[in-house]
């Protein structure tokens, strides 16, 4: 019972290794390769755990080289638009114009309940409120409403819109978060001034927010009750 303990957290660690070393990615965003890569990996992880008379190695070699030539993959894609091309495919257009463009739905293999469900889910209700809709080489939709269903801008309304901030939580249930400081341009120094104006002890912050233009938010622990 140890043993396979043991065996699943040193795979679950090399597992966690290797996607961090492929990239962050959403499994609906996965490339071709990336994908192959990831399935590959996790039936090379089964093995060793299941398997006590084979050494842990007969799962790791294989793992850390098919991360190297994933790896080496996504180099050669980022030197060669072809090779990419090769490996990911192209985006296919499958509504141009407001049409429905059939040819490319069959090559897809793709029912128009699937087109409609994707729309749907990039926010188009309405085929007629669609002027271009492309399946890119991971297999998301991306749609173009067309200008008169699309929402108004405040540059096509002529209003001038305030200036963009990033928000991020420098504080979460009482923890600094020093990256998220960097980001906003702060430093801790800053923080502890603007706990002080605020009255607010670190321990009894449950999120504190800051944005790149200056303004910050905070909401305090709740009191749980007796």
């Amino acid at each position: 019972m140890l043993i396979s303990l043991i065996r699943t957290l040193i795979m679950y660690a090399a597992i966690l290794i290797s996607v961090r070393l492929m990239g962050k990615r959403q499994i609906s965003q996965l490339q071709t390769s990336e994908l192959v890569v990831t399935l590959l990996i996790s039936e090379l992880a089964v093995m060793p755990i299941q398997q006590h008379n084979e050494p842990l190695w007969n799962g790791l070699i294989p793992m850390v080289v098919l991360v190297a030539c994933e790896i080496v993959v996504a180099l050669f894609m980022l030197k060669s638009g072809k090779f990419r091309q090769a490996v990911c495919g192209n985006p296919i257009v499958v509504i141009k114009d407001g049409q429905v463009l059939q040819r490319q739905m069959r090559r897809l293999r793709m029912s128009t309940e699937d087109l409609f469900e994707e729309l749907r889910q990039a926010g188009a209700f309405a085929l007629e409120d669609v002027a271009y809709a492309i399946i890119e080489t991971n297999g998301r939709m991306s749609v173009l409403k067309k200008s008169a269903a699309d929402s108004l801008t405040p540059k096509q309304a002529g209003v001038k819109a305030p200036p963009e901030a990033l928000e991020v939580v420098v504080i979460s249930d009482g923890q600094i978060s020093q990256n998220s400081l960097k980001l906003c341009g702060h430093d801790p120094v800053w923080l502890r001034d603007q706990l002080k104006h605020q009255g607010a002890e670190l321990s009894e912050v449950f999120i504190m927010t800051a944005r790149t233009d200056g303004k910050q938010m905070i909401i305090k622990k709740q009191q749980e009750k007796p």
